[in-house]
């Protein structure tokens, strides 16, 4: 059995970038701001080992949530224990991981080769015609590993699985998988972490040299391209989604187009990714001098943001974090509840944007070392504008670590120069 030490020893913190992630994100390795460069060409992927780290620790888990298997299909859950991705369609694909012996695979026979291309080595598949039902084929397998009936379900299986398998299968006992998948991925490796860094630090670049160019009458879409191709110099994929001037009150934006004025608000939003694990990061800034109301709403969301940090330590409650920083913003007279500051405080994040678990209220999972999340509050005032401020970050043993770094410290610096 691994323990945690050993869970994150084994994720290791093996990229390779420029000597170390450490070293590139200190100040010092930061790309000119003439010029940015590939940074991820040398990032290593996760070992195998890693990944038969998770796997036996989804065991563990099982065992506690009296599990005998559990079925996860095509999505970020079964990437995550196996490094297979496989897209989704209406035919039945994944795998079974039972609590006692290795992972076997349910694939369309058809498939076979293609899934052969993926599937680690050394691991079982079994195949079922067009015409014949997965399900019972799921069932059999069960009991030819002599599992029990208690089937986890991954979150994400979709509802035709779910009653699939209970008419083909009614001795299985469905259950929520959940207590295992979220168990496993809400604590992040070190190296799950390292990816992250990186991802959150090339957002937040890209952005950076892209705000350099605002002009009159640019639209949404010019900026959009711009933090895009910023991006793509880093070697990722990924971008923001901007919205200016009145559109900045949408937390989701609008569908009307506004273009940039000066004196006019923008909000963007975005991400990238780095070996799959997400970066999300929202910026406000105004394109001219702004007005003493757009620097006092500003300053309300900073200091909710940085309350909300004050509090993040292990054992704190979810809903405390986002409870400290409704708290400034009540009483700076946006309030009360979600009146102004629309939204939760902050989401998981990891190979999904949003991900378990939630820092909102009626929230009572306390923090864990290793969590990760995004804290982003915000004002929203429809017909006038929008603040938010968003940076993702790592619940540490006796805090927490903004990723990324080049954190807001006053509307004239957004990223902390």
């Amino acid at each position: 059995m691994f323990s945690r030490r050993d869970f994150c020893r084994i994720g290791g913190l093996s990229v390779a970038l420029y000597g170390s992630v450490r070293s590139l994100l200190a100040a010092d390795e930061v790309p000119p701001p003439d010029g940015l460069t590939d940074m991820v060409k040398d990032v290593r992927p996760l070992p195998d080992e890693a990944f038969a780290a998770r796997r036996e620790k989804a065991r563990a888990l099982m065992t506690g949530a009296q599990l005998d298997a559990l079925w996860l299909e095509s999505g970020t859950d079964l990437t995550y224990f196996t490094n297979v991705r496989w897209g989704l369609s209406e035919r039945t694909f994944g795998v079974l991981l039972p609590r006692r012996g290795e992972p076997v695979w349910i694939c369309p026979a058809f498939e076979l080769e293609r899934a052969q291309e993926r599937i680690p080595a050394g691991q079982a598949v079994r195949t079922w015609k067009e015409h014949e039902s997965p399900y019972a084929l799921i069932g059999g397998t069960l009991k030819d590993l002599g599992a029990g009936p208690r089937l986890g379900l991954g979150p994400t299986v979709r509802a035709f699985q779910y009653f699939g398998l209970g008419a083909a299968v009614p001795q299985l006992e469905l259950r929520p998988g959940a207590p295992v998948t979220e168990g496993c991925r809400g604590i992040k490796s070190e190296q799950e972490l390292a990816y992250m860094d990186l991802a959150n630090r090339i957002l937040k670049l890209a952005y950076r040299r892209a705000f350099r160019h605002l002009k009159d009458g640019m639209t949404p879409d010019d900026l959009r391209r711009l933090i895009g191709d910023n991006c793509q110099r880093m070697g990722v994929s990924g971008g923001g989604w901007p919205q200016f001037g009145q559109n900045s009150a949408y937390p989701h934006g609008s569908m009307v187009r506004r273009d940039l004025e000066k004196g006019g608000i923008v909000l963007v939003d975005g991400g990238c990714s780095v070996e799959g694990y997400r970066a999300d990061v929202t910026r406000t800034v105004v394109f001219g001098p702004p007005t003493d109301r757009q620097r006092r709403v500003w300053d309300i969301v900073y200091k909710a943001q940085q309350a909300a940090y004050a509090v993040v330590r292990p054992g704190v409650t979810c809903e405390a974090v986002d409870a400290s920083a409704r708290r400034v913003i009540e009483a700076a007279g946006f309030g009360p509840g979600y009146t102004f500051f629309a939204h939760r405080l902050g989401h998981g994040i990891g190979l999904d944007g949003h991900e378990y678990p939630y820092l909102v209220r009626g929230n009572t999972l306390t923090l864990q070392p290793g969590m990760t999340f995004s804290n982003e509050p915000g004002i929203y005032i429809y017909g006038e504008f929008g603040v938010r401020i968003e940076d993702c970050f790592a619940v540490t043993e006796d805090g927490y670590r903004v990723l990324g770094g080049l954190e807001s410290t006053t509307l004239d610096q957004p990223f902390g120069e």
